[in-house]
């Protein structure tokens, strides 16, 4: 009878030492997610034969203790096509006051409504134009690039989350054999919809994550670059959308939000690398006006 009560009484200050299950369910709770919203670029697998999008290593940045990525985005898409699927609704309804959304798009943006929609194509135009469409044999209202942006923005915003509108990586900046770097409309689109937001005084924030990469691919030189597009310009392979990533966490660093100070490596521990300096050493939030 004694050997049982020790034996209980001993389990009885195991249970006592040991965290409520609620406690561990609570801290999981409270961990702030931060989901990713793009094309292949970004997406698990890349553009497909041995191409890497760069989300899948962002997790790596960041301690799995104090914030964990889900990484939504899919191959082919663009703002217009991630919305009518339904995909930003999807994530609209999984986040949670704390978390974080990164939205970024702009290589399936472009091109003509006409003569033949492909469906991701946006309407021409930086506000509120609109243009009217058939695709697959549906009649659909087509809205600007930004305002793609803005609307999913202001769903997770309401939903509690912050958001980072990015910048799209770069195709191949070394692929004619000279180093060139230019920033189309879409650069100057996803700083312009987080401007029209409120910026980061209301929860929205933009990284010229496009023009980090730059700076990291011309560093890196054109052998290096060259090498790692296996399958045309625009899907790196995974040693160069690694590379993309930690541009990405730069951009994060030399900006304002406060999810950089959950970023496990300093800035300096960054700047000291191929990566390069921040920015021009302006805000990365206001540089795309200074340009």
């Amino acid at each position: 009878m004694r050997t049982s009560l020790a034996v209980v009484t001993s389990l009885l200050g195991l249970a006592s030492a040991l965290p409520a299950d609620g406690n561990i369910v609570n801290k999981r709770q409270s961990i702030p997610t931060i989901y990713l919203c793009g094309d292949s670029t970004m997406a698990q697998g890349g553009g497909g034969s041995g191409t890497e999008g760069w989300g899948p290593y962002l997790q790596y940045s960041f301690d799995p203790s104090k914030a964990k990525v889900d990484n939504r985005a899919i191959g082919g898409r663009s703002a217009r096509s991630y919305t009518r699927e339904g995909r930003f609704d999807a994530v609209a309804g999984l986040v949670k006051a704390g978390d974080w959304v990164v939205i970024e798009f702009g290589h399936n943006d472009g091109g003509s409504l006409s003569p033949t929609d492909n469906g991701r194509t946006d309407c021409f135009g930086d506000g509120n134009q609109t243009c009217q469409t058939t695709y697959n044999g549906v009649a659909e209202t087509v809205l600007t690039y930004p305002a793609y942006l803005k609307n999913a923005a202001e769903k997770f915003n309401a939903a509690g989350a912050k958001v980072i509108i990015s910048s799209a990586t770069p195709n191949n900046l070394w692929e004619s054999g000279t180093f060139y770097a230019g920033y189309d409309r879409f650069y100057y689109y996803a700083w312009l919809a987080v401007e029209q937001l409120g910026g980061p005084s209301k929860g929205y924030y933009f990284v010229p994550h496009g023009e980090y990469a730059a700076q990291a691919m011309k560093n890196l030189g054109a052998s290096t670059v060259n090498a790692n597009y296996p399958n045309g310009h625009t899907h790196p392979a995974p040693f160069l959308s690694d590379a993309m990533h930690k541009a990405f966490v730069l951009g994060l660093r030399c900006g304002t939000s406060t999810l950089a100070s959950l970023v496990k490596n300093t800035t300096e521990s960054l700047t000291s690398t191929y990566l390069g300096p921040c920015v021009d050493n302006y805000n990365s939030t206001v540089h795309a006006l200074l340009r």
